[in-house]
């Protein structure tokens, strides 16, 4: 069975973006081809799962991913981290072999 991690801090900031978006529904993550690295990350409010949607849920944030692109994102962690210098989200993925300066971009 395939697994995605989200981290408590990220689920935080997901539910607050939903709230301040004003949007229901869940976070599709994804894998489409370009970026730096040859594949980059996709990031976006979904209103529903589609019926070939992998599911996982984190307290009340749901997280939608496509069966292409859970194979590139099978055991990946997605966290939120502050510095000083910038604040985002943060992919922990095991399959990226390369990623670029960016962080939304990888090849595996």
């Amino acid at each position: 069975m395939p697994e995605i991690h989200v981290t408590p801090k990220a689920v935080e900031k997901i539910r607050a973006a939903f709230a301040k978006q004003g949007v229901t529904g869940g976070l599709r993550l994804g894998v489409l081809g370009g970026g730096c690295s040859g594949l980059s990350y996709q990031f976006r409010f979904e209103p529903k799962a589609r019926p070939t949607d992998h599911v996982f849920h984190f307290e009340d944030v749901e997280v939608f991913v496509d069966p292409k692109s859970i194979v590139f994102l099978d055991g990946m962690t997605l966290d939120y981290k502050e510095s000083l210098m910038q604040s985002g989200f943060a992919f922990d993925n095991p399959h990226a072999t390369k990623s670029c300066g960016c962080g939304t971009s990888f090849s595996a």
